[in-house]
């Protein structure tokens, strides 16, 4: 087999591949319609997000039995279509579960102390103690919509703070550990006071966080999307912000991102104009030690895969 690798990766993917004698072309500077042109030719790709593996490129690809993506998810690869043609599908979710974690429990906690408010005043002049008493976390419930490897890692970060962890997982049952216990969506809806999204972007999730979802809960809560953009309704989010069900929300991830498309966006002004509101720029699974891990885990999952054929 001989791969074709569109994407910058860890170094230490090549190594592998290398130790394994799986031969490859690594062009991480190629642009789609180069791939295009070059992809008849390989039986394997390579790929993190830079760009939509559809039916289209999936037909100039009659060799192609492999398709690695060195991230969590597949989303921005056509499964269904891919699976029909006999494509092997490789994700590394593992690789940067730990990061995500990390990432959300931060600005979680920066929500509910006001930091990044109470920084911005001390800059401009400002002391103001009792306008930023913020909350505490041990006590609370958490809910964790999705409970994959993202979910379990969150839930295992989470278990120091003194906190109850409800998990809802459509696709799965008995998964109650140490950590999380399994929940419905009435009980989740009832009783959450954080609520964290752990689920891919597929046809049934995208828009799943609309009016109607946010709809039922009953006691105002802090919001948490780490997991893709496309899984929710951003002024639905606003509007809740606005009735105060929502006490404040943090976004890894966004319906639209990069500019200048972003900004384009009819609700991106007013989302940045609150200051209970918490961005990042999809960063919260790309540290230094995913990147590597993310490449690690993948390269050994081809060649297992491979070993086996």
């Amino acid at each position: 087999m001989k791969i074709l690798i569109v994407d910058d990766i860890h170094e230490v993917l090549l190594e592998k591949l290398d130790l394994s004698n799986i031969l490859y072309d690594y062009q991480p500077d190629i642009k789609r319609e180069e791939a295009e042109q070059l992809i008849p030719q390989y039986e394997g790709l390579i790929i993190r997000s830079k760009f939509q593996v559809d039916q289209k490129f999936i037909d100039l690809a009659p060799q192609l039995q492999l398709i690695g993506r060195a991230g969590a998810g597949m989303d921005n690869i056509d499964e269904e279509y891919a699976t029909a043609k006999g494509i092997t599908l490789i994700s590394a979710n593992e690789g940067n579960r730990d990061a995500v974690g990390e990432h959300m429990i931060g600005m979680l906690l920066n929500l509910m102390n006001n930091l990044n408010r109470g920084d911005s005043e001390i800059r401009q002049g400002e002391w103001l103690r009792e306008e930023n008493r913020g909350f505490e976390l041990m006590g609370r419930t958490v809910a964790l919509i999705g409970y994959g490897n993202n979910g379990q890692a969150m839930a295992k970060k989470l278990s120091g703070f003194g906190v109850k962890i409800l998990a809802y997982d459509k696709y799965k049952t008995g998964f109650s550990d140490e950590y999380a216990t399994e929940a419905s969506m009435e009980e989740i809806v009832k009783q959450a006071d954080v609520l964290s999204f752990h689920i891919p972007l597929t046809r049934e999730t995208k828009g799943l966080v609309d009016d109607e979802y946010l709809f039922h809960f009953r006691k105002p809560l802090f919001f948490l999307m780490g997991a893709r953009g496309g899984i929710v309704n951003i002024p639905s989010v606003l509007k809740y912000l606005d009735n105060g069900k929502i006490l404040g929300a943090a976004f890894d991830v966004l319906p639209v991102e990069k500019f200048p498309a972003l900004s384009h966006q009819d609700w991106y002004l007013n989302l940045i104009s609150r200051d209970n509101v918490l961005l990042s720029p999809h960063v919260a699974g790309w540290t230094f030690e995913s990147y590597y891990k993310l490449s690690a885990i993948l390269a050994d999952k081809i060649t297992e895969t491979l070993n086996k054929n």
